[in-house]
């Protein structure tokens, strides 16, 4: 039982983390630095 509600939380908290990529992905922002607007270069 223990087991089941470990691996939901572990669930959870990927989804959310991949939630926040995609959300962040269609903002335009790029996932290795965020903000662009603050780099010196482009990658």
């Amino acid at each position: 039982m223990g087991t089941a509600v470990v691996l939901l939380i572990v669930a959870g908290a990927a989804a959310l983390a991949i939630r926040s990529i995609v959300k962040d992905k269609k903002a335009g922002k790029s996932v290795q630095c965020g903000d662009c607007t603050h780099c010196s270069r482009c990658h």
